[in-house]
């Protein structure tokens, strides 16, 4: 019996660890790559609308505007540049809340990469 309790606290604790990301509100400082290679940087701020989906801008030089969206540890946005372009980010959530992934843009070949830091 002693043993069947261990293994049911132990099988609690490892369900308890794993669980889902989370993205935090907030201004979030931007290091990225351009489709180019070229460095950019700048900040977003992430506004959440419900548990699972948010609003997002980026500063970088340029504005744009997007819908979020959080699935356990991935966080996608689309957007849409003040030139009227469309563009997609996916980000992997990792464990200090920090977003790291790669993003396009409708109609141009290669990804840059972005990096979201939480300020």
């Amino acid at each position: 019996m002693k043993n069947l309790i261990l293994i049911c606290l132990t099988a609690m604790l490892g369900v308890m660890g794993a669980a889902q990301a989370q993205v935090s509100a907030g201004i979030y400082t931007v290091e990225g790559t351009n489709l180019d290679g070229s460095r950019y940087g700048g900040t977003a701020t992430i506004e959440l609308s419900s548990d699972t989906t948010c609003h997002i801008h980026w500063s970088t030089g340029t504005e744009s505007d997007g819908i979020c969206m959080l699935y356990d540890n991935a966080f996608a946005a689309g957007y849409v540049f003040e030139t009227g372009s469309v563009g997609l980010v996916v980000y992997q959530v990792m464990d200090d809340g920090t977003l790291e992934g790669a993003w396009t843009i409708d109609g141009q070949s290669g990804s840059g990469t972005e990096r979201l830091i939480p300020q």
